[in-house]
């Protein structure tokens, strides 16, 4: 039988919500999803691997549950997984030809918990290699393209999530971010991602223990987004720095009325694209016509001294790992992935200690300003787009009427991984001329996700994202 295209757009709630009454099968979505799928790859690419037959007996075992009223709190619901969040007995190889023939011991901690709160996961998603990269493409898998325009990637490293979000294969998926890897991806595929305070989602050894290092959500909507959250944080017995008792992220989108709000366009000297700007100036007037106070501060940050803070701290964990698969294999790794291994391996400015120090030094300005505000809001990206298959090798790349010495620069979000206590939602706050979405980041006080879901929220409220009925990318 055709099934509803429709069905596509359906947020996690309203679906969950049209089960629960009875008036959609989980069967009748996961149907109209995979049909959109197998209609839209040939020109996305965001599939990495395919799980239908399982999903489709889990969705008739999910309607059974709702009959019986035990529903769970994400029955029936599919969710696209990236790659690299292992599931036991699949493929694993975090697309890198070196381990083509992986296979997943053990299921990822947030793989479980979907599993066990009745989520369908139906495919897995692309990545770059060793997610090294804030674009997606590899020797692996080839290109993933953004469905808003196919001329740029959906950003990396969870582009396949991001993509398959935006492209209507699903209402909720998962991401990690060690360098803006969920946040890039959800801005410019325009969706919502939530970097997490670091240890609020349990993740595994050896990354679990690396500070920059996140777990979260990825959906369309905010509301979405939290759903997921709620499933996926607290502690858990694989993690030893999982945090306990995480707060309740669901509902929070209260009134902003006298929330104190900065924004912060340049990140201290950061170059950025005209529409970039102009988007981000939009959601802070649409904040404060709802009542929010919204003041433009600065901060004294360089992107140099961002660049060199983040440089030793990858030189020491993330670019060793990936220099000991290079020298062994380097033949059949990416170029941009043997870029990675030499420049976070070799002419580090500053050692792991006076790294450390400079993040403490990052660190003072913004927790003197959240001493005055209750959260901040800045661009997600510099650059309005990267383009797809472009692994961006040769000297950087322009951003605005300025320069960057590496592609991942042309993303704002570092600051708030080497600050990684800080939640930060990444939230469409309009589109740039070449179609492809901006987005704002909205970052919390340490610790306190629930006032950064709530900003969120009004965010999306003014006017961008996937609940207005305008916010869809164009059929392939």
């Amino acid at each position: 039988m055709p099934y509803d295209d429709s069905l596509a757009y359906l947020s996690a709630t309203e679906a969950r919500a049209a089960m629960q009454a009875k008036t959609l099968s989980p069967v009748e979505l996961l149907e109209a999803l995979i049909e959109r799928i197998e209609a839209s790859e040939p020109h996305i690419n965001a599939v990495a691997d395919r799980r239908y037959d399982e999903a489709r007996a889990e969705a008739a075992a999910s309607a059974q549950r709702y009959a019986a009223g035990t529903a769970r709190a994400l029955e029936g619901l599919p969710v696209a997984a990236k790659e690299e969040h292992p599931m036991a007995g699949r493929s694993w190889s975090q697309g890198s030809l070196v381990l083509a023939e992986e296979v997943a011991p053990d299921d990822h901690p947030i793989i479980e918990r979907i599993q066990a709160a009745g989520g369908i996961i139906h495919i897995r998603t692309t990545t770059p290699e060793f997610c090294c990269a804030g674009f997606c493409h590899s020797r692996m898998w080839g290109i993933t393209r953004n469905p808003w325009n196919t001329d740029f990637t959906p950003g990396g490293s969870s582009g396949g999530s991001g993509a398959a979000l935006a492209a209507g294969y699903a209402p909720l998926a998962t991401g990690s971010d060690i360098g803006g890897s969920i946040r890039i991806p959800s801005s410019l595929s325009g969706v919502v991602g939530f970097k997490p305070p670091w240890a609020r989602v349990p993740a595994m050894a050896p990354y679990n223990l690396d500070q920059f290092c996140h777990d979260g959500p990825m959906a369309r909507t905010v509301a979405d987004c939290a759903l997921l959250e709620d499933v996926i944080a607290g502690q858990h017995w694989m993690d030893p720095a999982s945090l306990p008792d995480p707060p309740t992220v669901s509902g929070s989108n209260g009134s902003v009325a006298g929330m104190r709000v900065a924004v912060c366009l340049r990140l201290g000297n950061w170059p950025l694209d005209p529409a970039v700007e102009a988007n981000t100036m939009r959601v802070a007037a649409s904040l404060r016509a709802v009542g929010a106070t919204v003041d433009e501060v600065t901060l004294p940050w360089t992107v140099d001294d961002v660049w060199n803070t983040a440089q030793a701290h990858f030189a020491t964990i993330m670019g060793a790992g990936i220099l000991a698969v290079d020298r062994e294999h380097g033949d059949l790794l990416s170029d941009y992935t043997r870029a990675f291994a030499a420049e976070f391996t070799s002419d580090v400015v500053l050692g792991f200690y006076e790294g450390l120090e400079h993040e403490g030094a990052m660190w003072e300005p913004l927790g003197r300003l959240f001493r005055t505000y209750d959260a901040m809001i800045c661009p997600t990206m510099a650059t309005s787009g990267y383009e797809a298959g472009n692994s961006y090798l040769a000297g950087g790349m322009a951003v605005g009427e300025g320069h960057v010495h590496h592609h991942i620069l042309g993303a704002m979000t570092l600051p708030f991984n080497i600050l990684s206590r800080c939640p930060v939602l990444s939230v469409p706050s309009g589109r740039a001329a070449n179609g492809v979405p901006t987005g704002v980041q909205v970052v919390g006080r340490p610790l306190d996700d629930v006032t950064a879901f709530r900003l969120a929220a009004a965010v999306e409220a003014t006017g961008v994202g996937f609940t207005h009925p305008g916010w869809r990318p164009p059929d392939h």
